[in-house]
């Protein structure tokens, strides 16, 4: 169980990327704030134990790392990860959300909803039309989730990760 930090008024979109969240209940700070490099053991980790089939390799996480690391961000509370957001764009300026993840024990906290509006104020100011991504379409909370934020659904890939792994395509315009 976390406790709302003093002073932040439940509004999550207007503090700093460092400030803290939340102080959980061990005391200790969690943050949003830009991936390093050297995080990315612990992004791989975190990626791998909420993913598991569909986690990033190691290899392709330091290649999204080096094309999109600006677009990256985790809750970090100094001793682990507890989620994180990769946004990007490709050459013909659509963006993509490439993954969001919080940690289950973390989860109905409102921490994607925080890392997703971090990652949509950057792409919004980068001048991104419209940002892209691809959920699970059994996965009920993450849909209500994009809902939320103003997605909607434009498609469905069938295998779109392989087989048996289809994909619900959603589309929020920014611009």
């Amino acid at each position: 169980m976390t406790t709302p930090l003093p002073g932040t008024g439940g509004r999550p979109a207007g503090l700093p990327v460092a400030a803290p969240l939340f102080v959980t209940a061990d005391g200790l700070p969690l943050r949003l704030r830009p991936a390093g490099e050297e995080d990315l053991p612990e992004l791989h980790r975190l990626d791998r134990e909420i993913f598991k089939e569909h986690a990033y390799p190691y290899f392709a996480l330091r290649q999204l790392y080096d094309l999109f690391h600006a677009d990256l961000f985790v809750l970090d509370d100094g001793r682990g990860f507890h989620g994180y957001v990769m946004a990007g764009v490709n050459a013909d300026r659509e963006g993509w959300i490439l993954g969001l993840a919080i940690d289950p024990r973390r989860r109905g906290q409102g921490l994607g909803r925080r890392l997703m509006a971090e990652s949509l104020r950057r792409l919004r100011a980068h001048g991104v039309p419209a940002v892209c991504l691809t959920v699970e379409p059994g996965n009920a909370t993450a849909i209500d989730l994009y809902a939320s934020l103003g997605f909607r659904p434009v498609g469905h890939r069938k295998g779109y990760f392989g087989p048996d792994a289809d994909r619900l395509v959603m589309e929020l315009t920014l611009v």
